[in-house]
């Protein structure tokens, strides 16, 4: 009876391991990159 039992799963477990994976399906979620100013030249050392 178990022998049975054991064959049957590893059948299934075969069977499983088989068929063919489902195709991935990428979503694209486009983020919104924050909004900043460009850097204003201050001269060599910063100062104004």
């Amino acid at each position: 009876m178990s022998k049975k039992i054991i064959l049957g799963l590893v059948l299934v477990s075969a069977f499983a391991a088989c068929q063919r994976p489902e195709p991935q399906v990428d979503v694209y979620t486009p983020t919104a990159n924050p909004v900043t100013t460009e850097p204003v030249y201050q001269g060599k050392y910063g100062a104004n």
